[in-house]
């Protein structure tokens, strides 16, 4: 897990090339962030141009990885990703000579200045994208754990630094279970077109368990899924759900704003993992997603600090916004 201690040092004037910088990595959260965006929009401007900063970069490593470039030059440009984010990390006259012809990474040096971002995380998402694109499948749940706290975990330290937190010991492993929670929505709304592009992510022991065989496209051959599905889906989103109730202890720890910023996104993505575990067989058909209406009331009732998403009421929401203090022990995760 990367910490706090990886903070970008130096100084970085916010001269007119810094705020174009800013304005391009909003631009790329506004048009490309189809779910973080309503977050994002919550909180104050030097928290969303931060943030807007470390969500242009991931999205750009994402695109490598998702892109159409062969193997070889997809772990190049990852390669080259990384030694930028390495010198950036570092700080100093290298750092500068990388984030001086890249607005992205302008923004970002100049937002891990004013916040602590553990900027040196960006590695672990490299990680992730990498084992994306030689077509890694995981063995167990444990591993597929691994590739979601590299993927979503990072992001989640990565949007702390920017936040802030009244325990930063106790909020870190929380935000990683978050992201954790995230993936695994991802994961079970993205199976079909998964299997499409090449890639299983659903471990091999919970298809074992549920005798489902999922077989990726490749060398001609279309991709095909057979077994109890519907029910594997179900599993894997009780499980999800368990991420959920762990990692949103973390919004007690955080500032009203950034509080809201978190709940929003994690309430789309709760009520996205709530469609697919009353439709399995419909997420496999189609993507699903939610009309734009309903993230927007979503965000409102984030930001109006009435509620957020969890257990513990007939319509899956609790209270957000409670002073800050120490969280509760984690609760106990689905096994296999």
């Amino acid at each position: 897990m990367t910490g706090a201690g990886n903070r970008v040092t130096g100084t970085v004037t916010e001269t007119a090339d810094v705020q174009a910088a800013y304005r391009q990595c909003e631009t790329i959260t506004r048009q490309q962030a189809k779910n973080f965006a309503y977050g994002i929009a919550l909180l104050p401007a030097p928290k969303r141009r931060a943030l807007s900063a470390v969500y242009a970069l991931a999205r750009r490593i994402d695109d490598i990885g998702d892109g159409t470039l062969p193997q070889a030059e997809k772990i190049a440009e990852l390669a080259a990703a990384r030694e930028s984010v390495a010198q950036l990390a570092s700080g100093g006259t290298a750092a500068d000579a990388v984030a001086a012809g890249d607005p992205v990474l302008l923004a970002l040096q100049h937002a891990a200045q004013r916040f602590p971002i553990p900027v040196a995380a960006f590695g672990e998402l490299i990680d992730g994208c990498e084992a994306d694109v030689r077509g890694t499948r995981y063995a167990t749940f444990g591993e597929l754990e691994h590739y979601c706290r590299c993927v979503a975990g990072s992001i989640g330290r990565l949007s702390l630094g920017v936040f802030g937190s009244s325990d930063p010991a106790a909020a870190e492993p929380l935000a990683d279970d978050l992201g954790v929670a995230l993936q695994l929505t991802n994961i079970l709304r993205d199976i079909t077109e998964d299997l499409g592009n090449g890639r299983v992510y659903l471990p091999a022991e919970d298809l074992r368990k549920f005798g489902c065989t999922l077989t990726a496209a490749g060398d001609g051959h279309p991709a095909s899924m057979s077994g109890q599905m519907t029910e594997l889906i179900r599993f894997e989103a009780s499980r999800a759900r368990d991420w959920y109730d762990s990692g949103l202890r973390l919004l007690r720890l955080l500032d009203r704003r950034s509080a809201a910023c978190t709940g929003a996104m994690a309430g789309i993505y709760s009520r996205l993992l709530d469609h697919i575990a009353a439709q399995p067989r419909a997420a496999l058909e189609h993507r699903m997603s939610l009309p734009a209406r309903q993230k927007a009331v979503i965000a409102l009732t984030a930001l109006a600090g009435l509620a957020r998403p969890g257990r513990g009421s007939s319509d899956g929401q609790t209270e957000l916004g409670a002073p800050a203090r120490p969280a509760e022990p984690a609760p106990t995760r689905s096994q296999p």
